[in-house]
């Protein structure tokens, strides 16, 4: 019997100059605009002096990852300025950050009242501001999820806001705003977004729907990560890689992941690593040992064939070809090791019992114990 439910944004806008429509799209909201930004402030004085005349916009700058303390402070300016719509430009970090912001503006309480793990977990009961998404980065596909991942410092712990109604009201995916992205930027969130799909494609809780949404990704990537880091304006990779990442977007959202970001969170919440670095350097470890665990219980091994087929686009390539693959593209993109990020063995013992009981954790296509949590950190250290 197939049974499965499929939520996304809105509405979704893809294609190269996409981002000319932000004016109608702004105006179609209101003149009170919150606008989400990174560092960097060329885009983001740019984007505003093309809306409409009469739109007041209020800058908000997500110079780190989504912490606490910045939600509150972006949810309180919100509230000062009267904002009714917030716009999200930038990255992962942006687009959480803003669709926390939208949340907490119409919603009683405090942040720790809502967020899992370490908060109360209360239900969102309002519906956000309005929120407009526009990634410019091609990894973590937040344009079309329900969550926001934020970071308490108090509890060296990365953990979700995330409800139903935090779905961007509108994303806009623009390829042509990647090309900018220096290559080992494009190296962590390529392999982000690839961790995403091939998660979700093996996860415990994945339908024929997702499996779909997932082929599509990952033979996008297959055939673009590498392209997109070697030669940055190669539009046709770009546009593969924001596709991608849209996907696996779509896909996260719908269906848990696996043993990769089980760590991710509470790693993540104790090191300075990005997320994409965590993930590359934890994937082909995870594969490995899924694939070791499965064939020790004569579990169904066909996910990981089918992925492995699709990545090395041999028809006849066998499960644990998937692993070389990510290993051979880890080490091509040259991304730095969990070690120089000071993480070592004497830090396993925590991470592995933090991860155990991470909700990602429950989506992994087999149950691992300790032991084999610990051999993945030690193969991916």
């Amino acid at each position: 019997m197939m049974n499965f439910s499929f939520a996304t944004a809105t509405k979704i806008i893809f294609g190269s100059h996409a981002l000319e429509k932000m004016p109608t799209l702004v105006g179609s909201f209101s003149k009170k605009v919150l606008l989400v930004t990174g560092s960097s402030g060329r885009r983001d004085s740019e984007l505003a002096k093309k809306l409409k005349p009469g739109t007041e916009v209020t800058f908000f700058k997500v110079e780190s990852e989504p912490s606490t303390h910045m939600i509150t402070q972006g949810m309180q300016l919100a509230h000062e300025k009267k904002c009714e719509v917030v716009l999200a430009l930038g990255g992962g970090s942006v687009i959480d950050a803003a669709k926390a912001i939208a949340a907490m503006a119409t919603n009683r309480g405090e942040l720790m009242d809502y967020l899992e793990v370490i908060g109360r977990g209360k239900p969102l009961l309002a519906k956000p501001l309005p929120c407009i998404a526009v990634p410019t980065t091609a990894g973590t596909g937040a344009e079309v999820t329900k969550n926001s991942v934020i970071k308490s410092p108090e509890n060296n712990v990365k953990v979700s806001l995330r409800s139903d109604y935090m779905y961007p009201d509108v994303a806009v995916v623009d390829p042509l705003l990647t090309l900018s992205m220096p290559p080992e930027l494009t190296a962590s969130t390529g392999v982000d977004a690839f961790t995403h799909l091939q998660e979700t494609f093996v996860s415990n809780k994945s339908n024929p729907f997702i499996d779909m949404i997932c082929r599509e990704g990952l033979k996008r990537i297959s055939r673009s990560l590498l392209k997109a880091f070697s030669d940055g304006d190669d539009i046709e990779a770009r546009e593969d890689m924001a596709m991608a990442s849209m996907l696996g977007g779509m896909a996260l959202a719908n269906v848990k992941l696996g043993a990769v970001h089980g760590f991710a969170g509470p790693m993540g919440g104790m090191f300075p690593i990005p997320h994409g670095t965590v993930c590359a350097s934890l994937v082909s470890a995870v594969i490995e040992t899924n694939i070791e665990a499965l064939t020790a219980q004569n579990g169904d091994l066909s996910k990981y064939s089918e992925l492995a087929k699709i990545l090395t686009q041999n028809e006849r390539a066998e499960a644990k070809e998937s692993i070389r693959w990510v290993e051979e593209v880890v080490t091509y993109l040259k991304i730095p090791s969990l070690a120089s990020f000071g993480l070592g063995r004497k830090d396993f013992p925590i991470l592995v019992q933090k991860a155990k009981v991470a909700s990602s954790m429950k989506g992994n296509p087999v149950v691992l114990e300790e032991e084999q949590l610990n051999q993945i950190l030690e193969k991916s250290l």
